[in-house]
């Protein structure tokens, strides 16, 4: 029997499987040592079947942080972040170095929740304010939560959520409950994302003058003493260089404290905050639209004076999810997602307080400027979060403390498993060498795909190993039922692309399940077929950024809707090209490059085959042109030193060596399986509710958001932006429509 397909074997028979096809793999008796191995993973896993109260689950998302970034794994570079905490986890658990993401957040999000690949479910890129509810997870997905509840599971999910925007969704800030969510505490901003620097700091100067939001020391244009308030208490506090013994700016640190700092102020002379201060302005990673949903179905809106909307993004989720998980009923599993922010740009010192010691002065910083310095910010942002999973762990009870403060982490000596990955590639500012910082997060290169995976607790057998065979983000899906000893194949009645995962725990000598991987970036549907305007980096353009702030915000100039001279508004990155042509009479001296709208990814275990989609421009007929390229690259994951997917190395390229006999059978097979792939999924016009069906459910559910607001959502067929009787028309004429496959096609 072949392990490729053990997905489909039920769970409680999987360990008899992987030592039968161990046999006939190799032909030979496993050695005593290997038989032991699966003897107690058998033993392990039927403990683990009979269990009444399966092992509780911790959910760590980091966010922008490839593999490059991880020292555990064998990268990191020359200026690699301390992550102490992370690091105790993988030495005590599985750290599976063939992981693959989507290369955006939103559509990996999708699918750790949903198992399903974006072309499933239309939600390709970065949801943006303009984006429909149609690119947004749906209420009829089998979601993680909802799925987990059939084994009593509760779920509480924490910080960042970019599933849905509550501006197209007709749940609004209720989204993470129409999901399946039990309790959801976090970000709900305009983006998905962190705002955008305050650079008055709380209005206590101009626009542009605070560029890391908050008032620096004097030597950097600030200063040193001032009055400190804080809302949420109605307090103030004096704080100068003279009367504190850290040594960070007393700006910095009234921020750090969720206050508004007025520079050379006196709470003796202003008890109260001058007219100037404005404690209603949203500041990135400081002051955030804080959102809850409650068990009782309660939404409350946190007011930006309130302490809670005013603590750092590494923080908050982690407070709120020790507190929920400490206060769980006894004999009931849960899952606790804690989502990060980190990374994410706008980057900013973290508090002084969750530092290493010594850690570099980045007071004097320019955090709008895409400079060197954003190495420094990125990795101090990366350890400040790693030693609050340190806190999480430990206030939980899943580790301890040794006398000298380190993590101690016995994962026998707990009933939670966790795990811990990232949601797409580094951001190619912060990448770490030897990693290639122009094709990284938003491309389908593996700088943008290839991201940590951690998994530890008491079903693994035989930690602190590696595995290198391929897994996908997609993948925690199954396993997150798999520990909830749930049948998902079974429990799941619609497509789906996760693989089992379990065994890797169990088995050592698991072999491969995957014999494939897939990644995919795209635009999300918008009304009327709009797309995200273009964004100029210094030599490119791409049309990922889902806003004029969000392509500041990363170091870019923007040409949508609202662009400020000598940019214009125009839809595509190849008429930004063609008014730089048109600016300079001739070809620019450095022509920008064209990124493209979409891309796909799909590997073998030696080969990969990339497929960009551009709109480009061509000079010779000075118009647009839309161009699909295909790239061959061999696969080279070497520690510390992969040979990565860059330009020089496509085996397609003008100028390249013909492909050998093995490489032109490896290409074949990998445009033969992607095609298939794509092919097997089905356009089902009116199915809403994602049955595959047509049908009087499909009406009712109509009217159900035809009157919940009349716009967009899951049942706007026509994608318009509305849901109307237009699209009660198409409906009615596909009503009866059965779109399920006679066979479905699973990539594995």
């Amino acid at each position: 029997m072949n392990l490729t397909r053990i997905h489909k074997i039920e769970l409680k028979h999987f360990l008899n499987l992987a030592l039968t096809s161990y046999l006939v793999f190799n032909g030979v008796s496993l050695a005593s040592t290997e038989q032991q191995l699966v003897h107690e993973a058998k033993s392990k896993f039927e403990a683990h079947s009979a269990a009444t109260t399966k092992p509780n689950i911790l959910f760590i998302i980091m966010d922008d942080i490839g593999i490059d970034q991880m020292k555990s794994f064998g990268y990191g570079g020359a200026t690699a972040p301390v992550m102490a905490n992370i690091d105790q986890i993988a030495a005590n658990g599985i750290r599976f170095r063939n992981n693959w993401s989507m290369p955006a957040c939103t559509p990996s999000r999708a699918v750790f929740f949903e198992g399903r690949f974006p072309l499933r479910t239309n939600i390709k890129g970065a949801l943006g304010p303009s984006d429909l509810a149609n690119s947004m997870v749906s209420p009829y997905e089998m979601t993680t939560p909802k799925l987990l509840h059939q084994n009593n599971y509760q779920s509480g999910l924490f910080g960042k959520f970019h599933l849905g925007l509550q501006k197209n969704n007709p749940y609004g800030l209720a989204m993470p409950a129409s999901l399946g969510w039990d309790y959801y505490y976090g970000w709900l901003d305009e983006t998905g994302d962190p705002s955008s620097i305050d650079t008055t700091a709380g209005g206590v100067g101009v626009s542009g003058q605070y560029t890391c939001g908050y008032v620096p020391g004097a030597k950097n244009g600030g200063a040193d003493s001032g009055a400190c308030y804080t809302p949420y208490d109605k307090k103030c506090t004096n704080i100068s260089t003279s009367n504190t013994l850290d040594p960070n700016p007393p700006g910095r640190i009234c921020l750090s404290k969720g206050g508004v700092f007025d520079p050379g102020g006196s709470c003796k002379t202003s008890p109260k905050p001058p007219a100037d201060i404005n404690f209603n302005l949203l500041n990135a990673h400081y002051v955030s639209p804080l959102i809850i949903n409650n068990a009782n179905g309660k939404v409350e809106q946190v007011a930006l004076t309130d302490k809670r909307a005013r603590t750092f993004r590494g923080t908050g989720p982690v407070d709120a999810a020790i507190k929920w998980i400490q206060t769980r009923p006894k004999n009931t599993p849960w899952m606790a997602t804690v989502s990060f922010a980190t990374v994410h740009t706008p980057l900013q010192p973290p508090p002084a307080s969750l530092l290493n010691k010594p850690s570099i002065d980045t007071n004097g910083f320019d955090c709008t400027k895409t400079s060197l310095e954003w190495y420094a910010l990125s990795n101090q942002m990366i350890e400040a979060m790693d030693k609050e999973i340190g806190r999480l762990l430990v206030e939980t009870g899943i580790a301890t403390r040794s006398p000298l403060g380190t993590l101690k982490y016995k994962p026998s000596s707990s009933d939670t498993m966790i795990v811990v990955v990232g949601d797409n590639g580094t951001l190619g500012y912060t990448v770490k060498l030897p990693f290639d910082a122009t094709r990284a997060k938003g491309t389908a290169y593996q700088t943008g795909v290839w991201v940590p995976l951690i998994v530890a607790g008491p079903l693994v057998n035989s930690p602190n190993r590696d595995v290198e065979k391929m897994t996908n983000i997609a993948d925690v899906y199954q396993l997150f039922g798999e520990i909830g000893g749930i049948n998902v194949q079974k429990n799941v009645t619609r497509p789906f692309d996760s693989v089992s995962m379990l065994p890797y725990l169990l088995n050592p000598n698991q072999e491969a399940i995957r014999n494939f991987n897939y990644t995919e970036i795209g635009l999300n549907e918008q009304a009327n077929g709009t797309v995200n305007g273009p964004c100029q980096m210094p030599s490119s353009c791409t049309q990922i950024p889902v806003s004029k702030t969000v392509c500041e915000d990363n170091g870019g100039t923007w040409w949508g809707a609202g662009a400020v001279s000598p940019a214009k508004p125009v839809n595509f990155c190849c008429q930004v090209q063609q008014e730089l042509y048109t600016a300079s009479g001739t070809q620019p001296a450095t022509p920008i490059s064209i990124l493209p709208l979409s891309s796909v990814a799909i590997r073998n275990t030696d080969y990969k085959l990339v497929r960009n989609n551009i709109k480009d421009y061509d000079s010779n007929t000075n118009t647009c042109v839309d161009v699909q390229n295909d790239e061959f690259y061999k696969i080279n994951q070497n520690t510390p030193l992969p040979a990565l997917d860059r330009e020089g190395n496509n085996r397609l390229a003008t100028g390249a060596p013909s492909l050998t006999p093995i490489e032109q059978t490896n290409y074949s097979s990998l445009l033969g399986a992607l095609t298939s792939f794509q092919e097997s999924v089905v356009d089902c016009q009116g199915d809403g509710n994602l049955d595959l069906l047509v049908n009087s459910i499909d009406l009712s559910n109509y009217k159900k958001f035809s009157h919940l607001g009349k716009g967009s959502s899951w049942y706007d067929v026509n994608l318009d932006g509305l849901t109307n009787s237009s699209d009660l028309t198409i409906i009615n004429q596909n009503k009866g429509i059965n779109c399920q496959p006679q066979r479905q096609f699973h990539l594995n």
